[in-house]
């Protein structure tokens, strides 16, 4: 598919000079993600992802742009899961948080239609507890990477995906004083 690029205002608004995490950094969206973002000079990159290799590979691209485009943006590799309340709260406190490009997911629609729990747990519970310390830690842009798939969803992933998008609706809801 055609490769799409970031928003230019996105990049004065949520990324430059701020405090950027992409979750899911080394899956297929999140790693290309992650590479536009580190184009637009944020403060701190923090990259979370559950897969070591996924990560490593990342990892190891990241470093060459940064070493090649001489960039001073630090970058922060951790390993580990959107559910690990632990891990989240170390980040978010850490960090000091502005954006969050959640690209964490389990996307493979066959995979996932034989993983239902997984999914469910991952997708859902995972976009949940990271839109929960979202809101406590009073993050700044939250952008939920989706798919045309939570559109009419007819299989799991799908469904899984659309719970995740109302899940950010309401709290984005909740935090303008909407009900």
């Amino acid at each position: 598919r055609k490769e799409k690029k970031l928003n230019p205002k996105l990049s004065k608004l949520c990324i430059e000079n701020q405090n950027v995490l992409i979750t899911g950094a080394g899956g297929s969206i999140g790693s290309e993600l992650s590479k536009q973002v580190l184009d637009l000079n944020p403060n701190n990159l923090i990259l979370l992802e559950n897969s070591e290799y996924n990560m490593f590979s990342s990892q190891k691209k990241i470093n060459q742009i940064l070493e090649r485009k001489n960039l001073n943006t630090k970058v922060f590799y951790i390993l580990g899961s959107i559910n690990d309340s632990g891990l989240l709260n170390k980040i978010f406190s850490d960090f000091k948080i502005n954006t969050i490009f959640h690209a964490a997911a389990y996307k493979h629609v066959d995979l996932v239609e034989n993983n239902i729990v997984s999914a469910i747990n991952n997708n859902i519970f995972g976009t949940l507890k990271l839109a929960k310390y979202a809101r406590t830690f009073k993050i700044k842009s939250f952008i939920l990477i989706s798919t045309d798939k939570a559109v009419n969803p007819s299989s799991i992933m799908g469904k899984t995906k659309k719970i995740s998008e109302i899940i950010i609706q309401s709290i984005a809801n909740t935090l303008k004083g909407k009900k």
